[in-house]
């Protein structure tokens, strides 16, 4: 059989819900969701396909690894190997998110095999949201790979908001919370209007050039919805913004703070209000890690880079970290997850087929993104 590459879409059952503490792998696949071997691959290559290769194949720690999940992403799979890749096409490229999803022993067929079909059908290939592990391979493998940015995690269990250096927070926390504001967790199928609405006035307050991003951002609903926590805030009964976290599997099991948005015209603090009560919950449920997720053009540093690296390309991602607030606001990102004094960075990659690093390839991660 060739290999499938299907999109994500709900199966008939649905999956069990995230436990209320952090997913971590003690509590193991669910035995449910585990393809089964004897019969070959996933033909549909759903959602319990993906599922389970991203809670069991966590070698390379990608924080991100949920984000596979999300409606319109691709599942690419091949007969006799344990793993998944997840990508969109955009244009004449294939966008992967991370590296494949794998058995350590399956990890590079599978990529081979993706390789193999992209050229096969006249595509491109360009990795994005590698981490450390998955971009030493791709080095090796002939990629020009290089830092697009990094993510940002804080270790829960000694995290306080007391001392001065979140002075100002706790200020702006203090005044959403007088001013009626109220913080829930609410199944995301009972708030769907509230969200809409929420979602609108949001995305009204970027501009009317502004798009939803997607793929390497979250979302709410579609096959992984069950899996994800979404905590909402109300001032007078009227929803005025949400979090959204999913579960991120590995060593640093926890929760990220995924999609978050909010009316424009409402209190100041409101976010941070949101966030640093579900960040008790968290610590109350014994979860260690709370994930901030990644940012482009943040956390560079001539030390994550790798040999065969692009200088030009390196530069670049200084200067839109300097310059590129049109393209993604990372300064602004950045200065948020900042607020909570997070652990050093984690850097993460951008892998380009060849010995260069392709400005069009770099370009189609945006665009498969929705961000033009």
């Amino acid at each position: 059989m060739p290999p499938t590459a299907t999109p994500i879409t709900p199966t008939t059952t649905s999956p069990a819900p995230a436990p209320a503490s952090a997913p971590g792998p003690a509590a193991g696949p669910n035995p449910a969701a585990a393809p089964n071997p004897a019969a070959g691959p996933n033909p549909a290559a759903g959602p319990d396909t993906v599922l389970h290769a991203i809670r069991t194949h966590t070698r390379s720690e990608n924080p991100s690894a949920f984000l596979a999940m999300s409606r319109g992403t691709l599942a690419f799979t091949a007969p006799g190997l344990d793993g998944v890749i997840a990508y969109r096409q955009a244009g004449q490229y294939l966008v992967q998110l991370g590296g494949p999803f794998a058995a350590q022993g399956d990890y590079l067929p599978l990529l081979e095999r993706f390789l193999d079909h992209a050229r096969s059908r006249g595509l491109g290939v360009v990795g994005a949201q590698l981490q450390r592990a998955d971009a030493e391979i791709y080095a090796r493998q002939g990629f020009t790979v290089n830092q697009f940015g990094a993510s940002w995690v804080v270790h829960l269990p000694g995290f306080t908001l007391q001392g001065g250096r979140f002075m100002r927070m706790r200020n702006k926390i203090s005044r959403a919370f007088r001013n009626g504001l109220e913080v829930s967790e609410v199944p995301a199928q009972d708030h769907a209007e509230a969200i809409r609405e929420i979602d609108a006035n949001w995305l009204r307050s970027k501009g009317e050039a502004a798009r939803p991003l997607e793929f390497l951002v979250g979302e709410i609903g579609g096959p992984g919805q069950a899996h994800r926590r979404l905590f909402v805030g109300t001032i007078g009964s009227r929803p005025v913004g949400y979090i959204s976290y999913s579960p991120v599997y590995g060593e640093r099991a926890g929760w990220m703070h995924d999609l978050s948005r909010r009316i424009p015209e409402s209190s100041p603090g409101l976010m941070e209000a949101i966030n640093s009560h579900v960040i008790e919950v968290l610590r109350a449920e014994g979860c260690p890690w709370l994930h901030f997720g990644f940012t482009p053009f943040t956390g560079l540093d001539q030390e994550n880079e790798l040999p065969g690296h692009s200088p030009a390309f390196q530069w670049l991602m200084h200067f839109l970290w300097d310059q590129g607030e049109a393209l993604y606001p990372a300064q602004t990102q950045l200065a948020y997850k900042d607020k909570w004094a997070p652990q050093a960075p984690i850097p993460e990659y951008v892998a380009f087929q060849g010995d260069t690093a392709s400005l069009a390839a770099f370009a189609h991660i945006f665009r498969a993104c929705n961000a033009f």
